[in-house]
């Protein structure tokens, strides 16, 4: 009996789970049941942030509260340990995690921290811009918003680079879906408030095109409601710095602004340059089975994987179901690996509750180019954002992603 004991001991594999975005998460839900892992989860933070509905807490005066989610109770309540520290060093070769106050053994290991928003890399942006990006920046963007009384409002994305391990597409500015949510939730602000006529809106974008990452048929539909809405668009702007009362490009030219919002740079975890495992900018280089290049039992998923191209939720949940399942082959249950096809599906913020939906994978490896929008695609928005609270960031089912997509392709216009 106890020589089964020991067998059946030795069967359970650690795994152990850095980071609890979009990734992390459906990871975890996936395995929380399955008694082959034994799995314990690492964070510096005690409670996640919806961050798909931070432009609400940024441009609509959403408390931000509403956006966060304590997850400790729910990893340990379905036998998980959680680990609230910071990472500090890897040793892939000794499969070990070493935080600030402890180290953990895997034999399976997952990188899902998220990519890092380097707020200091643009001279001045810290302390003379404001940002949507993170629960910490929106409210204090809000605030800056309400005191607004007309000027000059500039919105853009700092230029990223990235590293040489993987093959990703040459784009400069990895998502500016949020761009297009601040330009039109602003404009629809400063209409409300009898402002629009005193304001003038600049947005810019470091790439030679804006929203480098979908077609012609999204971009033409955005750039159509930009022209309609009297927002300006400056192409092949790379900031240098930020001013109380401009913005700076690399081309010498200088944007008077009242009110700078960003993007900043994105980089990777300084952990992982340290452990060796990263690419030049600390991003986790993986091939398509979201396996590190070097190290086959480290996985990668979310906006820290060197392949995430754009930094988008959308494909995190794609890379975590890829992760789950070579995690469930590991250990002896034979399940199909899903083919890593990577898309762009997000929901855009507007104005007055609508919302535009995108469905695009034409600059990857697809056929479409779609845009959907009204006040329906507005209430889908915040029914999601909704769900994903009340569920502690639980992913809707698959079955519902294929009959939304489904839907999208219907009805949206645009390259179908």
């Amino acid at each position: 009996m106890y020589f089964k004991y020991l067998i059946k001991k030795n069967m359970i594999k650690k795994l152990v789970i850095i980071g609890w975005g979009f990734g992390g998460l459906r990871i975890f839900y996936n395995l929380a049941w399955n008694k082959n892992f034994e799995i314990t989860l690492i964070d510096r933070r005690e409670t996640s942030s919806m961050k798909p509905a931070l432009p609400e807490v940024a441009f609509e005066g959403k408390n931000v509260e509403k956006t966060r989610f304590d997850l400790k109770s729910v990893i340990e309540g379905k036998g998980a340990a959680f680990i609230n520290d910071e990472v500090v060093k890897i040793d892939p070769k000794a499969q070990k995690v070493t935080t600030k106050n402890t180290e953990v053994e895997y034999d399976y290991l997952v990188v899902s921290a998220g990519a890092k928003k380097d707020f200091g890399a643009i001279k001045g942006l810290e302390e003379n811009g404001y940002s949507m990006c993170d629960d910490e920046h929106a409210p204090k963007l809000w605030e800056a918003l309400k005191n607004f009384k007309g000027g000059k409002i500039t919105i853009g994305s700092a230029k990223s680079s990235w590293g040489t391990r993987v093959k990703i597409p040459d784009w400069v500015a990895p998502c500016e879906g949020p761009i297009g949510e601040a330009m039109f939730m602003i404009d629809h602000y400063l209409r409300k408030k009898g402002l629009r006529d005193q304001t003038e809106i600049n947005v810019f974008t470091p790439g030679e095109i804006f929203f480098e990452d979908i077609d012609d048929a999204v971009r033409w539909a955005v750039g159509g409601l930009m022209g309609a809405k009297k927002i300006n668009l400056l192409m092949e702007k790379v900031t240098t710095e930020v001013t109380d009362k401009s913005i700076k490009f690399e081309d010498k030219t200088e944007l008077e602004s009242d009110l700078t919002i960003m993007i900043p740079v994105y980089f990777g975890q300084k952990f992982l340059m340290d452990s060796g495992l990263s690419d030049e900018v600390g991003l986790l280089p993986t091939d398509k089975s979201m396996r590190h290049l070097d190290y086959k039992n480290i996985f990668g998923a979310g906006d820290l994987n060197a392949i995430t191209m754009p930094k988008l939720g959308h494909l995190a949940v794609m890379q975590a179901d890829i992760v789950t399942a070579q995690l469930l082959n590991e250990v002896g249950q034979k399940v199909e690996v899903p083919e890593y096809k990577p898309e762009i599906m997000c929901i855009m913020g507007m104005w007055a509750n609508e919302a535009a939906i995108v469905l695009s994978d034409t600059q990857l490896w697809g056929k479409y180019d779609v845009v959907w929008y009204g006040k329906w695609q507005g209430l889908f928005k915040k029914q999601f954002d909704f769900y994903n609270i009340i569920t502690k960031g639980k992913m809707p089912p698959k079955i519902g992603e294929h009959l939304f997509k489904k839907a999208i392709l219907t009805f949206g216009k645009g390259k179908k």
